[in-house]
């Protein structure tokens, strides 16, 4: 009898109504390939972009790209991972909305004891995430000031706990004063509320008009051009994300005026493409997190039948935190 797993698929893009609840067959991995009985996935606003159609897909497609849980099976050539080894991953393809799933092992890492199943499925993609910006985009030293945007999210807490344990100065923003709180709990210098305050303008303030050295915006549209009047001449943007929407174009020559800055639009699958790479970041992730250096608050859960619920939260930016989907 083939083997089924309830997964979340769309057969359309559009919005929260178009996530549906299917059973799926599992099939026997393939060489390079494992699969996986997922205990615990995350949510991101990646799914999000997929779903709506913001990065089309070719469909049916299943969503999902973060999860944790235990390996069931292990296909040829498959060296770092064995039957019944804890591990979690943040990976293409989509699928991580699911019970159970076959996929290539290369971003699959071994899951530490002291890490459990809840907190691995939140971290992955939001952490390896961090790990890129602070470590594999652009040089980032001790005494030097980032400006994160969406703090208090997950990816944001993350980040703030990140550079207070490197000695990078985060200043953050965040859109209420309970947001702006939870992002200085959590190792931000300070925290501006963008919907009282004009982030740019306070920024300047705080740096004695100087700006900072690298800005980490996933905000997208809404902040990019005040992001780049936020940073010092020669200085770093980082645009990781279209929470607002997409940047519009823009003339290449205004990065000249406004100080001979620099600009860039990272993924973290390409980051992790390299399966030596990907352990790697994997293990330093890991260590922050065995250390107490970085924390990861899980502030929302829903039963993976409640997805929509779940994409409706965090679109709406009423979540904090990481958000799991519990299978």
């Amino acid at each position: 009898m083939t083997r089924t797993a309830r997964t979340v698929i769309i057969e359309e893009h559009g919005g929260p109504e178009v996530l549906k609840l299917a059973d799926r067959p599992v099939g026997e991995p393939g060489p390079g390939e494992i699969r996986i009985a997922h205990k615990v996935c995350g949510l991101n606003f990646i799914d999000c972009y997929q779903r709506s159609g913001l990065y089309p897909m070719k469909l049916p497609q299943a969503l999902g790209m973060e999860a944790a849980g235990v390996i069931e099976a292990v296909g040829e050539g498959v060296t770092h991972l064995k039957i019944g080894d804890r591990a979690a991953y943040a990976a293409v393809p989509p699928g991580a909305y699911s019970e159970a799933r076959v996929m290539p092992a290369a971003q699959v890492c071994p899951l530490p004891d002291g890490i459990d199943f809840e907190t691995g499925a939140a971290m992955m993609l939001k952490g390896l995430t961090v790990n890129y910006l602070f470590r594999r985009t652009t040089p980032i030293k001790a005494g030097d000031t980032v400006l994160f945007h969406a703090a208090a999210g997950g990816v944001g807490l993350i980040a703030c706990q990140w550079a207070r344990s490197e000695g990078i100065r985060l200043i953050a923003t965040a859109g209420s004063d309970e947001k702006c709180q939870l992002a200085l709990d959590h190792g931000a210098d300070h925290c501006i509320n963008y919907r009282t305050e004009d982030f740019t303008a306070r920024v300047k303030e705080l740096t004695g008009g100087k700006g900072v050295d690298v800005v980490m915006d996933s905000v997208g549209k809404d902040t990019f051009m005040g992001s780049l009047d936020s940073l010092k001449p020669l200085g770093m943007m980082i645009s990781f994300g279209n929470a607002s929407g997409p940047v519009e174009n823009f003339n290449l020559g205004i990065l000249g005026q406004k100080g001979s800055l620099k600009v860039t639009r990272p993924t973290l699958f390409t980051h992790i493409a390299d399966h030596e790479a990907c352990q790697t970041m994997a293990r330093e992730l890991f260590d922050k997190v065995l250390s107490g250096d970085v924390k990861i608050r899980i502030d929302q859960r829903f039963p993976l039948a409640e997805v929509a619920a779940a994409h409706i939260a965090l679109e709406a930016r009423k979540t904090t935190g990481s958000t799991v989907l519990e299978i």
